[in-house]
Order: structure tokens, then C-alpha cells, then sequence
């Protein structure tokens, strides 16, 4: 079995909905919905919180999370990429002399990620000897790829796919996705040395979308509040 560090980022500053992280969401900080499902989870060897907060470091510890380290600030800004904080997350575990196989990112904007979610994206990722496994939803047939258009600099219009002319039937279209955000399971290598959270082989876990929320404004604080009462 090879061991994946759960890594959950939650930094202290949230323009979208202030102090998101901790806010309560249906009772319970948004944190615990995914401190929950990653404790649940059968295959993550450690989970760990990243942040640069106090405050929400202590939520964590409540969950149940380690926080072994804080981020340092320059990885906690409004434009720091997701990247560095993973990548600074393994150097500082492996300096104290733990290893892992991969990371599973856990963001914690995703409540309604289960642990069966998490378990599903790192069996795929083992057995088919991924370089990382992200979990997807089906695009609509109006905004597949094959009916996309880009318009170049002389106004023309031009197929996303490179094609002279959209397939002209919905049923020929082949199935395309779109990064859901709940979990992405990538391989340590990949990342410290390849600079990179999907590497080349990327493979995909579908969810129900009515089981799907991506928490960045007040209107989806409101989507995930009816969501849970419905769902639970």
C-alpha cells in the first residue's frame, strides 16, 4: 500500500467570504466537512492542515487534524498559487524524516466531498499507475469542446478542438469534463521534481454533481447551506 499524505490548505485571509475557513456552515465550521471525510477516509496514511492562521490551526487540532508546522505568510497571500504550499508541505515533513507516495489535496471549499471520494481517486491512482487523479464533472453538450469557439486576433471564429466543423450531432459528441476541485491525488515526484500537480497520465473520478460545491462566493455559502439540508 502506498502511503499519501491528506494535505488540507487553509490560509487566514478570504476576500469571497470572510474567514471562510472557520465560519460555521450549517452548525459546523466549513473546515470539519472535509476534516471529517479525510479522518474517514481508509487510505490516507496522515492528514495534515497548512495554514498560516492561528486561529484556524486550532480549529483543525479540534477536527482532529495535525498541524505540524504553520505556512510561512509568503505562501498565504490572495494570489499564492496551490503549488508552492503542497511542495512546501512534503520538504517540511520529509526534513523531519517522514517519506510519502503522493498527496492527496483536500480543499477545504469542497464540504461535500465524502471519504468515498477520496478512497476512489487513490485506489484508481494506484492501480493504473497514474500520475495523478483529479475528480471531474460531465461538461453540458452546449459547451463541450467540439462546439467551443475561440475567436482569433482577425475576429474569425476557430473549434477549440482545432476542427474545420463541429460534430453536428449531440449524441456523436464524445463525453468531455471539467476539474470538479474535491480532490486531487498526485504523485510526490511529480510534484518536487516535475514542478507540477498533474504530471502527464491524469485520470479522472466523476461525481454527482448535485453532490458537488465549490464554496468562493456568499451565493455558494447560501447553494451549500440548502444543499447539506437536503443531502446532509
Amino acid at each position: 500500500m502506498i502511503r499519501v499524505l491528506g494535505l488540507i490548505p487553509a490560509r487566514g485571509g478570504s476576500k469571497g467570504v470572510p474567514g471562510k475557513n472557520i465560519k460555521l456552515l450549517a452548525g459546523k465550521p466549513l473546515l470539519a466537512y472535509t476534516a471529517a471525510a479525510a479522518l474517514a477516509a481508509q487510505h490516507l496514511s496522515r492528514v495534515v492542515l497548512s495554514t498560516d492562521d492561528e486561529q484556524i490551526a486550532a480549529v483543525g487540532r479540534a477536527c482532529g487534524i495535525e498541524v505540524p508546522f504553520l505556512r510561512p505568510a509568503e505562501l498565504a497571500q490572495d494570489h499564492s498559487p496551490t503549488l508552492p504550499v503542497v511542495q512546501h508541505a512534503l520538504r517540511t515533513l520529509e526534513a523531519a524524516g517522514e517519506q510519502f507516495d503522493a498527496v492527496c489535496l483536500l480543499q477545504p471549499t469542497n464540504p461535500l466531498r465524502r471519504a468515498v471520494d477520496i478512497d476512489a481517486c487513490i485506489t484508481l491512482f494506484e492501480r493504473e499507475q497514474a500520475d495523478s487523479v483529479v475528480t471531474v464533472l460531465p461538461v453540458p453538450a452546449e459547451y463541450n469542446p467540439h462546439w467551443v469557439y475561440f475567436r482569433a486576433a482577425d475576429g474569425s471564429l476557430r473549434l477549440s478542438t482545432g476542427e474545420s466543423t463541429p460534430i453536428p450531432r449531440r449524441q456523436a459528441l464524445p463525453p468531455a469534463f471539467h476539474r470538479e476541485g474535491s480532490v486531487y491525488v498526485t504523485r510526490r515526484d511529480v510534484i518536487l521534481e516535475e514542478n507540477s500537480l498533474y504530471g502527464q497520465r491524469v485520470l479522472g473520478v466523476e461525481l454527482d454533481p448535485t453532490r458537488s460545491v465549490n464554496i468562493d462566493t456568499p451565493d455558494d455559502w447560501a447553494h451549500a447551506e440548502a444543499l447539506l439540508q437536503t443531502t446532509g
